[in-house]
């Protein structure tokens, strides 16, 4: 049974968190998300996500202003969405992201944003394709929105 909580500034989780962070085999970004962790660059309602199996970590996700892209006026972003490979298959990240968006209606957001370089990956999740954007390393990347529901 997997449980998604969301991560507090200097708590145990967070410092397991960053174990997981370090540990992982996402080469591209885990330095970068280790330091977010490190530093606490969270503000507000900004915050990381941990799916948690039993007393370990297998997945994370987090909810921020801003991302890798010159676009301040699109938000909240839900990003660093990473399962453990051995997890894999098992609708973690969907379980990641479904806990992301109600944490942002909650917040009072009526949508979310999730870029990726892939297409056919979040549309299972209900996102929408809106079009593609330039991120900070002069990349491409494909800019995905959904709405969240209302009650």
């Amino acid at each position: 049974m997997i449980e998604i909580k969301a991560v507090e500034k200097d708590s145990e989780l967070a410092k397991k968190l960053l174990r997981y962070v370090e540990e992982c085999s996402w080469d591209d970004c885990k330095d970068h998300i280790a330091y977010m962790i490190r530093d606490w660059v969270f503000t507000d309602w900004e915050t990381m996500f941990v799916a948690l199996c039993g007393d370990d970590i297998v997945g994370m996700a987090s909810i921020m202003k801003t991302d890798y892209y010159p676009l301040p006026e699109i938000y909240p972003w839900i990003s660093c969405v990473f399962v453990s490979e051995e997890h894999r298959g098992n609708r973690i990240s969907g379980q990641l992201i479904d806990y992301a968006n109600q944490y942002a209606k909650s917040q009072g957001f009526e949508k979310s944003y999730i870029p990726s370089e892939f297409m056919g990956l979040y549309e299972k999740y209900g996102y929408a394709f809106v079009r593609d954007i330039v991120n900070y390393g002069d990349g491409v990347d494909h800019l995905f929105e959904k709405r969240l529901e209302t009650e």
